[in-house]
């Protein structure tokens, strides 16, 4: 999942029309419900806090689901056999399942799609920072489902245990799809690593550029986040930014022992004492630069999606025409 955004202190909570105001015995049975682990759904009361939390963080995984199929999607074309075009076909398909599954799951919270597109668009709500860095060479294909899709799995598993139900259900489907994911990352690499000198310079390289965005995603350290204490109290985030971040580092340096790469980090080390591996300072100023919209994509990432919307708005003016229509005529029939 790519949920970096929650602790962006400027991302927009969408408005949801219609927020229920708080009573004593309505909190009580939430807190109470909370306390207990278990599922909170559509109808139930809910605090407005907590609505809008969802609300922003499910809608923004939506978002980067979607902004995410561009990086890969420019390389369909190119890939270098008809089995890892279909492939990744089937890949970027996938990803604009998820971002249904996703929107979907959102509009339970009193909030459209049209609304929560519109905030996309205009540059409102945010999305990862890392699909605005370019794939330059075909073993970034590889390293984004080895890497970037292991990072997300990190984050995704804990949150088939959040306590908002329609989100909680849609991510047991998108774990088990973006498993895949970093699995074909990992063969397309492996089948490279074992190709030409040419070939292993290639994806070295692409590793070099994508490890210290990678670990960005993972979102501020745990003292510098602002929402990970109430979220976690929630029950919608399981495990803290460090926490995960570390998991991440510790088995990702066991699968590149097995690719035969290296991390661009000098201070990557095991720790005896901690029983992790340490690892170097990653660049927060690079991190908030690429969030708030200059990092070396982001005018263009926006402005392809924003272009496609636009282009594809006579196929949703058929679509409605044509369910306007059949519901006519079956009302008719049915006079």
């Amino acid at each position: 999942m790519y949920t970096q955004s929650l602790d962006v202190p400027h991302a927009v909570a969408l408005e949801p029309p219609g927020a229920d105001s708080a009573d004593q015995g309505a909190q009580e049975r939430f807190d109470s419900r909370i306390a207990a682990d278990q599922k909170i759904e559509p109808q139930d009361w809910m605090p407005d806090a907590y609505r809008k939390t969802l609300l922003r963080q499910i809608s923004q995984h939506a978002h980067s689901e979607i902004i995410g199929m561009l990086p890969e999607g420019n390389w369909i074309s190119r890939a270098p056999s008809l089995k890892r075009k279909a492939i990744l076909l089937a890949k970027v398909q996938d990803e604009a399942g998820h971002g249904l599954y996703l929107y979907s799951a959102a509009e339970t919270l009193n909030s459209s799609r049209g609304q929560m597109v519109e905030a996309l668009h205009s540059g409102r709500a945010k999305y990862s920072s890392i699909f605005n860095y370019p794939t330059l060479t075909w073993a970034d294909v590889g390293v984004i489902g080895w890497l970037v899709d292991g990072a997300a799995i990190m984050n995704q598993v804990p949150l088939c245990r959040c306590t908002y139900g329609p989100y909680a259900r849609a991510m047991i489907r998108i774990c088990k799809e973006e498993s895949f994911h970093q699995r074909q990352g990992f063969d397309a690499l492996l089948a490279m690593m074992q190709g030409s000198q040419a070939q292993r310079e290639m994806v070295q390289e692409s590793v070099n550029r994508w490890w210290w965005p990678v670990l960005m995603m993972f979102g501020p350290s745990d003292k510098e986040s602002i929402h990970s204490t109430q979220t976690m109290q929630w029950g919608i985030k399981r495990i803290s930014n460090d926490d995960l971040r570390q998991k991440f580092v510790d088995a990702a340096i066991q699968q590149a022992k097995v690719l035969g790469v290296t991390f661009p980090d000098p201070d990557l080390k095991w720790n005896e004492a901690r029983g992790q591996h340490d690892y170097g300072t990653i660049d927060w100023d690079e991190f908030w630069s690429v969030v708030n919209g200059d990092g070396p994509c982001n005018k263009e990432r926006l402005a392809t999606r924003v272009k496609a919307h636009d282009d594809g708005a006579w196929v949703r003016e058929a679509a409605l025409a044509y369910s306007a229509k059949q519901t006519k005529r079956a009302q008719a029939k049915a006079a």
